[in-house]
């Protein structure tokens, strides 16, 4: 499992954990341990993950570092931890400042298990920065950000390839701190720079509000547009090779979008980026995340599914004064929603989710004319002779295993019903699951059963090799 599988697991855990924890030693186990494993560190081993570091400072006698991780004996990289509920911008750094001076250790993290920041002495040696060079939200993963902190797990970590990034990455992270600033409320001095540039009347107050709002309008269309085009590189050149293998395309209007993708003025922006991460992180739950890329055009920034054009989850439209993204539904036709920030895709999850699942079913075995002997779920086998009656099996086995959550089976719908719901009359042949007070469809061919069955265990974590069938 690579890391950034293992940052994925680890965030879903908080998400579900962190509402109960509440102590500093909680958030160390639960969270903070898992996540210095997830580095390739062995916690339990005090020569490489020393807990309560003593490191006295002057008069200070008993001073401990929460965790130190040691190579050759030595500590590299300091760890303070704080409760998961604190927010780090109120807490002080001032103790892990204290530890990083008296050891030999050139890298400190301060984290609530949620947040991580990371700081080196950048500026005077052997002296913490007072900011971090490096900060990661696991609750917005961010592929970029992820990558750095990567460099800093086990068997990837060269300390002077580190320290020669860790300087660009802490002013580019400030920099792009005042860009958002001025993006979200440009100063006086900036809106008087730009329309005395483009301006020849005077400045007064009404006409300086006016250039605020133009201000604002232009920076951020400018920003989208080209900022962090490095950041690019890799998914540029991704989306430039599935252009060139010829993908087959629906029509003159995907013909158009091919002609579109090959266009040299094509630039994917940071926003589309992130919200690409975005996206990949909510389907993650549904499919595997190596099967979604992007696919950029002069219009917008297209997300498929298996690099095909005919399998379009979502189309990011942030190019415009008013962004928005693009749904499409089993029919191929687009929804477009509105994103007045990038948090706004988490409200679309189950609309994306739908479309995934979809493409995903596309390439199911053929079951006409087949009988169902039996299904196994784990290891344990469950004979049957209907395809119906295994997928209401699987639903009752779902709803013994995940009783808080089962009520979540009310999200899977179909092109114009739902699959489920609490009331029979919405459905054309409604049958109750179990011992629960919801039903499901059952007038769906043994293709649509097979593929409910492996969506219902998909929405609990469920992977489809869980489930197999014994067919004649």
């Amino acid at each position: 499992m690579d890391f950034i599988d293992h940052v994925r697991d680890l965030s879903s855990r908080i998400q579900k954990q962190a509402g109960g924890i509440q102590t500093e030693e909680a958030t160390k186990t639960a969270f903070v341990m898992p996540f210095i494993a997830a580095l390739g560190y062995n916690v339990f081993d005090p020569t490489e993950v020393t807990p309560e570091l003593v490191a006295d400072v002057g008069t200070k006698k008993g001073e401990k570092v929460d965790y130190a991780i040691l190579v050759e004996g030595k500590p590299i990289i300091l760890f303070e931890c704080k409760w998961c509920g604190s927010n780090l911008d109120n807490e002080n750094a001032s103790q892990l400042y204290r530890y990083f001076s008296v050891t030999e250790a050139r890298f400190g993290v301060l984290t609530n298990g949620i947040i991580y920041r990371f700081y080196s002495d950048l500026e005077n040696q052997n002296v913490m920065d007072a900011k971090p060079f490096l900060e990661l939200n696991m609750l917005d993963i961010k592929e970029p950000i992820v990558e750095e902190v990567k460099k800093f797990s086990k068997s990837a970590f060269q300390l002077d390839a580190i320290l020669a990034t860790a300087s660009d990455l802490k002013y580019m992270r400030e920099i792009r701190r005042i860009i958002e600033d001025q993006m979200n409320e440009p100063s006086e001095d900036f809106v008087k720079f730009f329309a005395s540039q483009v301006y020849s009347g005077k400045l007064t107050q009404p006409v300086r509000e006016q250039f605020a709002l133009i201000t604002k309008k232009t920076f951020k269309q400018f920003i989208n547009d080209k900022i962090n085009e490095r950041l690019n590189i890799a998914l540029a050149s991704e989306a430039a090779t599935s252009t060139e293998k010829g993908q087959q395309t629906d029509g003159p209007k995907a013909e158009n979008e091919k002609e579109e993708a090959k266009d040299s003025k094509t630039i994917t922006t940071e926003e589309e980026l992130d919200g690409y991460y975005i996206i990949r992180t909510i389907l993650r739950d549904v499919i595997d995340s190596n099967r979604i890329s992007i696919r950029d055009t002069i219009n917008y920034c297209g997300v498929v599914l298996d690099s095909s054009p005919r399998k379009t989850i979502a189309r990011l439209c942030f190019n415009g004064a008013e962004k928005f993204i693009g749904i499409f539904d089993e029919q191929k036709n687009e929804e477009k929603l509105p994103v007045a920030s990038l948090d706004d895709i988490y409200k679309y999850s189950d609309k994306l989710k739908s479309t995934a699942r979809y493409y995903d079913a596309q390439k199911s075995q053929d079951l006409k004319g087949r009988t169902l002997c039996s299904f196994t779920f784990r290891g344990k086998r469950y004979e049957t002779k209907y395809w119906k009656d295994m997928m209401l099996q699987v639903g009752a086995i779902m709803s013994e295993l995940h009783k808080d959550k089962f009520d979540s089976v009310l999200t899977l719908t179909g092109r114009q019903k739902p699959f489920f719901s609490k009331n029979p009359s919405d459905l054309r042949s409604a049958e109750k699951i179990g011992s629960t007070d919801i039903y499901a469809e059952t007038n769906l061919s043994a293709e649509s059963m097979v593929k409910l069955s492996k969506n219902l265990l998909a929405l609990f974590g469920y992977q489809e090799g869980d489930l197999s069938m014994e067919i004649q």
